[in-house]
């Protein structure tokens, strides 16, 4: 066979090219890899329901087309998160005494939406990438898996002998291949949740599926439901966006997976969509988290494969079974969340273990990350600005 160009090969027996990209896999290691972003997808989610009493009808269906879409497409484990920073802002008790409801996150998604696809189409959001120098990017990258990380021990802190001992028999387990770490966690957290509750499999017993399709989420939104979204959730969480689920997702994926590539603009123009997508089926603000993948790779996944099972998951569970979905969630404790949200948090500061040989790159990286664990966008302005500052000679370290 001859090279014709990158990812085809000429096949003279055929007499064809074809492609050497691998295609998606929907085997063990897929199917463990799949559930390896429940650390963020599933408290954000269950608070919006309990908080905002917003329906996981269209959320969880948003959620379920959006996963499948991008699996298919990009063929590498790309994630789907709730917004952290427009979650954080609008299940707040002190949000909603200021008028904050539904119809506001819906219309946040909605402008989230069109501002990521006007970035996309104009090719801003592009331009504003090359002003990011490669130690800030790292730099964020190893932030967010501190915070995952701190995240996920907090998570873990509400049973700290138990979260501790799931924690090392996770370490175990993932040196070894064969065993599918995640589905032995998630086996074991059923079972505690099945032991603490003794309610919960009389519960799990009498859920009943019932097809709803989601209601149209534009019917009832106003002007000043935009509005409101648009200033208060939206724009602040921009920069967060931009540094943890554009910038760094771009880089994650095309470190890990260098013959599936994706561009910056292919991940605004899904980043846009798929938020216009949830806003018209009455669902949330959504992004691609970087430390959504590294949560999927750490738990085998290496194809699209494990978006598309979870995505079917959540779709079916959307379709049928959202009047319930939060006794479903009861069978999650939060010590198997906090595990698997520590462990995304590693393997996304493992990848940016490559810091440059200069110690000023390193210096970059490692105070870009500090910054990070508290504020992403500060943390990319910061890197920019003492990156541009050590080249012009003003900084030595």
């Amino acid at each position: 066979m001859l090279r014709a160009s990158p990812g085809m090969l000429y096949d003279f027996r055929h007499m064809k090219f074809k492609t050497t990209h691998p295609q998606n896999r929907f085997d063990l290691p897929e199917w463990a890899g799949a559930f390896g972003d429940l650390g963020t997808l599933i408290p954000f989610v269950a608070a919006y329901i309990s908080i905002l009493k917003m329906d996981a009808n269209g959320m969880l269906v948003a959620f379920g087309l959006a996963l499948i879409v991008v699996g298919s497409i990009y063929r590498t484990p790309f994630p789907v998160q709730p917004m952290k920073a427009i979650g954080a802002a609008a299940i707040t008790q002190a949000t909603l005494a200021a008028g904050l409801g539904s119809a506001a996150v819906v219309g946040a998604a909605l402008a989230t939406g069109l501002m990521w696809l006007l970035l996309a189409l104009t090719g801003l959001a592009g331009r504003l990438a090359t002003w990011v120098p490669r130690p800030a990017l790292m730099g964020v990258v190893m932030g967010l898996g501190f915070s995952f990380m701190l995240e996920g021990i907090r998570m873990m802190s509400t049973s700290p002998w138990i979260g501790g001992l799931l924690l090392a028999l996770t370490l175990v387990l993932l040196g070894r291949p064969r065993v599918p770490a995640m589905l032995v966690l998630l086996a074991i957290g059923m079972a505690m949740a099945l032991m603490n509750d003794p309610d919960l499999m009389h519960e799990l017993g009498a859920l009943k599926p019932e097809f709803r399709i989601p209601t149209l989420g534009w019917g009832s939104l106003s002007m000043s439901d935009l509005w409101t979204g648009f200033i208060l959730l939206a724009l602040p969480q921009l920069p967060l966006t931009f540094g943890n689920a554009y910038l760094s997702i771009t880089e994650e994926n095309n470190r890990l997976f260098p013959d599936r590539p994706v561009t910056e603009q292919s991940v605004a123009i899904s980043t846009g969509l798929m938020n216009f997508g949830s806003s018209l089926l009455g669902g949330i603000p959504m992004c691609h988290g970087a430390g959504g993948m590294a949560g999927h790779v750490q738990f085998g996944a290496r194809t699209g494969g494990s978006s598309v099972i979870l995505g079917s998951i959540l779709l079916a569970a959307g379709l049928f079974l959202s009047s319930s979905i939060s006794t479903v969630f009861k069978i999650f404790p939060m010590s198997v969340l906090g595990v698997i949200l520590f462990m995304a948090g590693l393997q996304l500061a493992l990848g940016s273990r490559d810091t440059g040989a200069e110690k000023t790159d390193r210096f970059v990286v490692l105070a870009t990350a500090a910054i990070a664990i508290g504020n992403v966008g500060v943390a990319v302005l910061f890197g920019i600005l003492v990156h541009q500052a050590s080249r012009r000679g003003w900084l030595r370290i």
